[in-house]
């Protein structure tokens, strides 16, 4: 993982590889929330197998697929791994929505039915897919992705555009105003007295 500090702004990135002959995605990481920031309470044992659960949105896109798959070498431990426990007590979660691969991870309880979230839970944003082992030629391109940059000069872009349009919608207020609030006739002080003004 690396990351890149610009406009007092933290930006983390992920590279997710299948070493030594790729592929490998880039993935900027959003919405990291750990355990202790949400109070969850699960927990699970060191060196536990995970099950990876994926929803149905990863066996429709080819390059949903290609990630399924790159996912699984990562993130799955292989059976009878000398440092791994022969048993699974926790679920790693991908789903995708909004144009993003959501990560989720909770523990399962000892009835064997019911789940616990343990965190950390975090946002996958891909930027792009390469055909080799952190780097090599692009197989895919998200077209969607903004870069956080980017993203904030629009940010900054709309506060301005807000401001002028509140400056012009004073000068239009300003036109349309009429000099006089209220229209007088002149024929209303027609039998006003010096006395009556006097009164007043």
């Amino acid at each position: 993982m690396e990351e890149n500090v610009t406009d007092d702004q933290l930006q983390l990135f992920c590279m997710v590889a299948k070493v030594p002959s790729g592929p490998s995605a880039k993935f900027l990481i959003e919405n990291v929330h750990t355990m202790e920031e949400l109070k969850l309470t699960g927990n699970c044992l060191k060196a536990s197998r995970p099950i990876l659960s994926f929803d149905n949105s990863f066996d429709k896109e080819p390059h949903l697929m290609l990630l399924k798959e790159l996912f699984i070498q990562v993130f799955g431990t292989p059976k009878g791994h000398p440092k791994s426990q022969p048993f699974f007590d926790h679920v790693f979660t991908f789903k995708f929505l909004d144009n993003r691969i959501w990560f989720r991870n909770y523990q399962i309880e000892e009835d064997g039915v019911s789940l616990v979230e343990i965190g950390p839970r975090f946002v996958m944003n891909l930027i792009k897919i390469f055909d080799g082992s952190f780097c090599g030629s692009v197989l895919y391109t998200n077209t969607g992705y903004v870069t956080p940059s980017m993203h904030r000069r629009n940010l900054k872009a709309e506060v301005k555009n807000k401001y002028v349009d509140k400056v012009n919608s004073k000068k239009l207020l300003a036109m349309r105003r009429p000099d006089v609030s209220f229209p007088i006739d002149p024929t209303d002080k027609v039998f006003e007295t010096a006395q009556d003004e006097e009164e007043d």
